[in-house]
């Protein structure tokens, strides 16, 4: 009676331990499940990303199309028989859902060179012709690159370039329009003024990174949309230092572009009585890099 006495416990406690190398052994498998799960999730997620950019990329139409699409309508409008109708829509549509936030954005300035000049020796038609077919023109251009048009300042086109989700992204978008804004320039735009007797045009482009805050002049919806910035400061000034024809960019801009296309940029030698502007990180005197050869 006392040996059976001492079998039975032991096979209670061997039950026991079975039991429970059973639920561990499913619970181990449930997380494994689980992790498969989430990693097959992440998989999927990272090749939407991909996909998406992919698509993105398609739409952006290349300089040669730009210029003939350009060129086109150039010729028709200088015939008035075609009438631009630049529109700001679409970036106050973007910003309408960012209202009193603050978010990343990739600002550029395209400023028109000389156009004080021209409104003096020009008659008003012609020179409202001008600043249409610019102000139009380079309209597009953002657009095929994925930005927004912010807003008119009287020969000026400013954008913007959502940084959101990919900073490097929207960095390197903003840097290939503006060349691109002077290839329609030099090849689309000039060569038709100078067979209307016209004179060529000339854009200062400037650009920088950072957060900005979205306001809006009133409570109703279609009531203006703005943008508040360090980086709106920091950019109108850059455009204001930068020769005609070329691209000046904020250190913020140059750190996220690939090292090849950094390459093609040198810093500009700053005058500290006209640039007091400071990396907002360090303290530092904030730098600003002007791209060499823009056919490049």
């Amino acid at each position: 009676m006392q040996q059976t006495c001492l079998i039975y416990p032991c096979l209670n406690v061997t039950a026991q331990l079975n039991s429970t190398g059973l639920a561990q052994a499913k619970k181990k498998q449930n997380e494994e499940k689980e992790q498969d799960k989430t990693s097959k999730s992440l998989v999927d997620m990272m090749m939407s990303g991909e996909r998406e950019a992919r698509s993105e990329e398609s739409k952006t139409v290349d300089s040669d199309t730009l210029v003939s699409q350009t060129q086109d309508r150039l010729w028709k409008a200088l015939k008035r028989r075609y009438q631009y109708d630049a529109s700001l829509k679409r970036g106050q549509e973007y910003l309408l859902n960012h209202v009193s936030s603050k978010i990343p954005l990739v600002i550029v300035y395209a400023d028109l060179v000389g156009s004080t000049n021209m409104s003096m020796t020009m008659p008003a038609d012609k020179l409202t012709t001008i600043i249409r077919a610019f102000t139009f023109e380079m309209s597009q251009v953002i657009y095929s690159h994925e930005g927004y048009v912010l807003k008119y300042v009287g020969d000026a086109v400013i954008a913007f370039f959502p940084a959101t989700y990919n900073k490097l992204l929207a960095c390197d978008r903003a840097v290939q329009c503006a060349k691109s804004m002077l290839t329609v320039i030099k090849n689309g735009i000039n060569p038709i003024l100078n067979q209307y007797d016209y004179p060529e045009l000339n854009v200062k482009l400037g650009m920088d990174e950072g957060e900005n805050v979205i306001v809006q002049y009133g409570h109703d919806r279609s009531s203006q949309i703005d943008i508040l910035g360090y980086c709106m400061n920091i950019a109108a000034k850059i455009t204001s230092l930068t020769c005609p024809n070329k691209i000046s960019i904020g250190e913020d801009v140059y750190k996220m572009l690939h090292p090849s296309i950094r390459a093609k940029f040198k810093e500009m030698k700053l005058n500290p009585e006209d640039w007091k502007y400071t990396d907002r990180e360090t303290g530092k005197l904030y730098k600003v890099f002007t791209l060499n050869d823009v056919g490049k």
